[in-house]
């Protein structure tokens, strides 16, 4: 499978005409990623801890123990036997390499006691939730590597998650509240940790997000698989999530899911704002998306800000939308210096799309009547507190890039939806193919330029302008 996706991105590079990382990159790009990894060579077997390897006896306080041994005496590499460990939530420490090696599986428990609830923040806001199946939380110089398998088993998080929405909270107008009560684990976290590699491992069926970075600086992500789209498609199981972090470095991933693919989040609403923690100086490279909602998207959660991205030698196959920006008038939040390179996408639904009230019956909150404010969860209050003055809530996207874009078989061009107070400003295109059905519209934008852009619809309509300035799309 592996020499396989090499092979792919190797075929992507060269089919959109990728010239090597250069010059044209800014200096802050050779920051991005772990600056440090684990280098003793002292190793730990999990199986001497207690773990045992048949997939049906809990494993979590033996890999624990080993985890825990390992750190002790100053760091080193944890290893697994051949076979399936079937664990809870498991925390890596300092100095720790945590090798799951190939012909080794990590089976997530189905059982929600087996994830103790943290401080953390999920979704855009903080509050108690789960921890992860794995988990790196205030460390440093960390690495979880191999080709091997975790498989969360996540299928009935999606069950439960599903149900709750239909039969209770959609009935009662509480659609909003739905993706926090329903609480389940996330695969893959880090969180308020440095100098964090996650290497070669091929990640199944999250029962939520699948690796949350989050409140972090310098971590590399590179050569995940992640397929989650097994026995079904679960709500939310986003691919990569960086979430407030900066210096973050994502490479020659391949992901498979039922939400956004590669997405950079930076908080929600009024507690997104009070957090006021940005995304910033992030580099997506050399991947490839496949079923999901975005192969790169920005927000919903944009209130900390999210800035400097630069996003190049990538591949949408089939992925819902292409380059996404989303938010809600409650967010706040400036989107700015944004750049996408070297990227092509076959059979997508939307090329760009831009949505500035995104979702309106997930992105606002209101209390039905029958319930009191005094006696709801904490969470649910910090929901529902608003943002003053509203105008903190309107947020700006703004500067950004596209050049050496291909695009084959998709649906429509641009979806691109600002409001009167939010315009969506400066976006510039240049050499740009984009072949669809049809060209699609824009509203609320200024200051966006085509160059060399060749758009070429089945329908023969050109992009439909509403409510914009300074336009020059020629």
């Amino acid at each position: 499978m592996r020499s396989a996706l090499i092979l792919m991105l190797a075929m992507c590079s060269a089919a959109v005409g990728v010239q090597s990382p250069s010059a044209e990159l800014p200096s802050w790009v050779g920051q991005a990623g772990a600056r440090s990894t684990p280098h003793r060579p002292e190793v730990f077997k999990v199986a001497d801890y207690g773990a045992v390897n048949d997939g049906e006896t809990l494993a979590t306080k033996g890999i624990q123990a080993a985890i825990d041994a390992c750190a002790a005496q100053g760091g080193g590499i944890v290893v697994f036997a051949r076979g399936a460990y079937l664990s809870g939530s498991i925390f890596v420490k300092a100095g720790v390499d945590l090798r799951i090696d190939k012909d080794v599986t990590i089976l997530g428990s189905q059982d929600l006691a087996d994830y103790p609830e943290i401080d953390t923040r999920v979704a855009g806001i903080e509050m108690r939730w789960p921890a992860a199946l794995i988990n790196v939380l205030d460390q440093d110089n960390v690495m979880i590597s191999g080709e091997g398998t975790i498989h969360a088993q996540g299928k009935p998080f999606w069950d439960k998650y599903w149900t709750m929405r239909r039969d209770e909270y959609e009935p009662k107008g509480l659609r909003w509240i739905v993706d926090y009560d329903c609480k389940r684990p996330r695969t893959l976290l880090v969180s308020r940790s440095t100098n964090v590699t996650l290497r070669h491992l091929t990640l199944k069926q999250a029962g939520f997000w699948t690796v949350h970075i989050l409140y972090s600086q310098n971590v590399t992500v590179d050569g995940l698989v992640i397929r989650n789209n097994v026995d079904g498609s679960g709500p939310s199981t986003d691919g990569i999530d960086i979430d407030s972090s900066s210096f973050i470095l994502v490479q020659n991933c391949d992901i498979d899911c039922n939400d956004d693919n590669f997405c950079l989040k930076a908080g929600r609403d009024w507690d997104g704002l009070r957090v006021n923690r940005p995304t910033e100086y992030v580099v997506i490279r050399d991947c490839i998306s496949r079923k999901g909602g975005g192969l790169v998207t920005c927000g919903s959660e944009t209130s900390g800000g999210i800035r400097h991205l630069i996003a190049h030698n990538l591949k949408a196959e089939g992925t819902g939308v292409g380059l996404r920006f989303k938010s809600a008038k409650t967010r706040g939040g400036t989107v700015e210096d944004i750049r996408f390179r070297d990227i092509e996408m076959n059979g997508v639904g939307t090329v760009v799309e831009v949505a500035m009230d995104w979702n309106p019956s997930y992105s606002y909150s209101s209390l039905p009547e029958e319930y009191d404010p005094n006696t709801i969860p904490a969470h649910w209050k910090t929901m529902l507190q608003k943002v003053e003055p509203p105008e903190r809530g309107i947020p700006e996207v703004k500067d950004v890039y596209f050049s050496n874009i291909k695009v084959t078989g998709g649906r429509t061009a641009i979806s691109a939806s600002g409001m009167p107070e939010a315009i969506v400003k400066n976006f510039r295109f240049q050499d740009v193919r984009i072949e669809t059905r049809s060209a699609g519209r824009i509203a609320n934008a200024q200051g966006w330029r085509f160059e060399n852009v060749s758009l070429d619809t089945s329908d023969g309509r050109p992009v439909d302008l509403r409510n914009c300035t300074d336009m020059n799309l020629q």
